[in-house]
């Protein structure tokens, strides 16, 4: 495996381990899920993703959305995010409950979609033409 794809799994693992902390819990079915991913991408002793096993320190939502966009914006293909939404939905229905911080991040996972063109949140790109109408009423004004 090429160091650029090794990144690429670590920061795939590292989502996933964002995902499980979101809704502030890691619960044992979504504990075990990890640990067969990190083991399956050969991760388990990357000191980097031990460290976020380990659950000495959670992941905050903030994060776990960080790494999302960043992810899906250095991989825009349709394989590597399908592969991201399998793992993530394994992830979410490992323990037979869906809370509501994670159908959000299902949610804004499917903006990420390839096909579309941004990560953005609708409501951001709402708010930019917003923004952009209102720059242009301004300056014609003046």
């Amino acid at each position: 495996m090429t160091l650029v794809q090794v990144a690429k799994t670590q920061k795939l693992l590292k989502i996933l381990i964002g995902a499980a902390w979101i809704d502030g819990v890691i619960e044992p079915a979504e504990r075990q899920y990890l640990h067969k991913v990190a083991r399956e991408l050969n991760l388990a002793q990357d000191p980097e993703i031990k460290a976020l096993l380990s659950e000495i320190k959670s992941v905050t939502a903030q994060e776990c959305y960080q790494w999302l966009d960043e992810y899906t914006k250095e991989n825009r293909n349709i394989q590597d995010y399908n592969d991201l939404l399998e793992k993530i939905s394994g992830l979410i229905y490992s323990d037979g409950y869906v809370d509501v911080r994670e159908t959000q991040l299902i949610e804004r996972l499917q903006l990420c979609d390839p096909s579309l063109q941004s990560c953005t949140p609708i409501w951001d790109q709402v708010l930019g033409k917003i923004q952009q109408l209102y720059k242009s009423a301004v300056m014609k004004k003046t």
